[in-house]
């Protein structure tokens, strides 16, 4: 939707509406879904301005589309959701970046949300050891 909505220049209520033409959901996933995808657009310069500096060595405008997205909703999530714990975040997001991106997505992506998440919510469970 995140995609769509940036690349398509339409309004996010006429994305999620065309969004779910074509596809099903169970109602909970689709409320979920609409949630996520509504809070980043509507948080897009704060998550931009939190990302950009976990970049390292590039700049936004230069991620591509897919992966600046997946970012966006990653960054979403670990900042406002709070409740979701961080590494799975992570992993949903690497998994879209699998699915949808280029062939170093998944790394990247995870690199930088792990960076975020360090920032936003200090280390992340499982480095505790």
């Amino acid at each position: 939707m995140l995609y769509q909505h940036e690349l398509g220049q339409q309004p996010l209520a006429e994305v999620i509406t065309g969004f779910w033409r074509v596809r099903t959901a169970t109602e909970p996933a689709r409320e979920m879904a609409e949630r996520l995808a509504r809070g980043a657009a509507a948080e897009r310069e704060r998550l931009d301005a939190v990302i950009g500096p976990a970049l390292h060595h590039w700049r936004l405008d230069r991620v591509g589309a897919v992966e600046r997205n997946i970012l966006r909703l990653g960054a979403y999530e670990l900042i406002m959701e709070r409740d979701t714990p961080a590494s799975v975040v992570i992993d949903e997001a690497v998994e879209l970046a699998k699915r949808f991106g280029e062939a170093e997505a998944a790394s990247f992506v995870n690199g930088v949300l792990d960076a975020i998440a360090r920032g936003e919510r200090g280390p992340r469970e499982d480095d505790t050891a």
